[in-house]
């Protein structure tokens, strides 16, 4: 998930300090980032206190595609 490391950076974290703030392992995150695990709705809740975003923001990209599905179908 792309959007979330921008956001990660732009804010000054490491993996590390995010990871500590939403109570999740470094791996967790990376994972995030790298697009190999989906986040759940209560960590994006979670993150999105911390980037002060609505935390809809972290399902935007997935949303967007399912749509895109639909419409072609």
């Amino acid at each position: 998930m792309s959007n979330l490391k921008e956001f990660r950076t732009s804010h000054g974290y490491t993996q590390e300090e995010l990871a500590k703030k939403v109570g999740a392992s470094t791996g967790t995150i990376s994972s995030y980032e790298q697009g190999n695990r989906n986040i759940t709705v209560p960590m994006a809740m979670k993150l999105a206190v911390v980037f002060n975003v609505e935390w809809t923001i972290f399902f935007e990209d997935k949303v967007s595609v399912s749509y895109d599905k639909e419409k072609i179908n």
